[in-house]
């Protein structure tokens, strides 16, 4: 923590390690759901009005299983293909992006699907497209695995796309002087992380295509700014999401570059009393796929160990509201 937080008041009953301090708790804003989530839940839950129940979701609608959940709770049933699903059932696809091969299924099948991609996956595929097109070979920046990652791959036809993960992936690239390159990245990537790869591309490939805009979603920006902000005024970062959220990791990531031991949490109770030895000043935050209710359950719990006094610190303002499929709104 650094010396200009330190001279904060803590309270004057703190033993030599914090135990019994109050407990400062700084909030990082933006934090949790963002527009692309937020539209994902609501075409799920609309679609259960406007069909009924089930309504079936292929792959989670978002990672997070508060959220999920929840969702199965309202009628919502979680595949992860399509073969999983009845052809006279409506069918949603997840925030993440699905492979072309996905909707053509389903239209061949005469499916009722929505589709709940995040419009700034959406982006990413139609600049796959466009890329394709000019007689690019694309080098996707993302993690092996990740959905969206295999959404976005499935845009283009095989052995058109690498996919690079680290510095070191990119020092193993291999491609004629007369093939043309161009880059695309993951929405949901470490901006530091990036950067530093974009950099080693372009050292490698000076004459490499850069997508129009950056392809690292603002959400994603955003809350790593936020973490920035708190992590080197607090003794521990919190950071609410699932181990399979890209962005949620991201954060951890973020807080821990910058000395800040950081732990990854999905609720409250798995908090254990002993993180807060020493801790006099705690950083929270939740990732793009946590619903605010969770950060609400973990002051709670942590106010039942320790006087808490809250401040938030805010990087950004979001007002970005995406639009939701005409099936729904007609």
């Amino acid at each position: 923590m650094n010396a200009a937080f330190q001279s904060l008041e803590t309270g004057d009953t703190a033993d030599n390690n914090g135990s019994g301090a109050t407990l400062k708790l700084l909030i990082a804003a933006p934090r949790g759901f963002c527009a692309g989530v937020d539209r994902a839940i609501e075409i799920v839950e609309r679609s259960i009005e406007r069909y009924g129940p089930p309504v079936y979701v292929r792959h989670e609608i978002v990672h997070n299983k508060f959220v999920v959940n929840s969702l199965k709770a309202k009628g919502a049933i979680f595949v992860e293909e399509l073969d999983e699903v009845p052809d006279d059932a409506p069918v949603v696809f997840s925030a993440h992006g699905v492979p072309k091969s996905v909707p053509a299924e389903a239209e061949r099948r005469k499916m009722t699907y929505l589709d709940a991609t995040c419009p700034l996956v959406s982006k990413v595929h139609r600049q796959a497209e466009r890329q394709i097109e000019k007689g690019q070979h694309i080098i996707f920046i993302g993690h092996d695995g990740h959905p969206e990652v295999i959404g976005t791959m499935g845009q283009v036809e095989p052995g058109k796309m690498t996919l690079v993960e680290t510095v070191e992936d990119v020092a193993t690239l291999q491609f004629p002087d007369e093939v043309s390159l161009s880059y695309l990245t993951q929405t949901t990537l470490s901006v530091d992380d990036t950067a530093t790869i974009i950099a080693e591309l372009q050292e490698r490939f000076p004459h490499i295509q850069a997508p129009k805009a950056d392809d690292i979603c603002y959400a994603t920006s955003n809350r790593q700014a936020a973490v920035k902000q708190i992590a080197p005024a607090t003794d521990l970062v919190l950071v609410i999401g699932a181990p399979n959220s890209s962005n949620s990791v991201r954060l951890v990531e973020v807080a821990k570059r910058l000395g800040t031991d950081a732990r990854l949490i999905q609720r409250a109770d798995e908090i254990k009393p002993e993180w807060l030895d020493g801790v006099r000043a705690l950083g929270l935050t939740a990732g793009a796929s946590a619903p605010e209710e969770l950060v609400r359950e973990v002051v709670d719990k942590l106010s039942q160990w320790r006087d808490v006094k809250e401040e938030t610190i805010s990087a950004a303002s979001e007002k970005m509201v995406f639009k939701l499929p005409r099936q729904l709104t007609e």
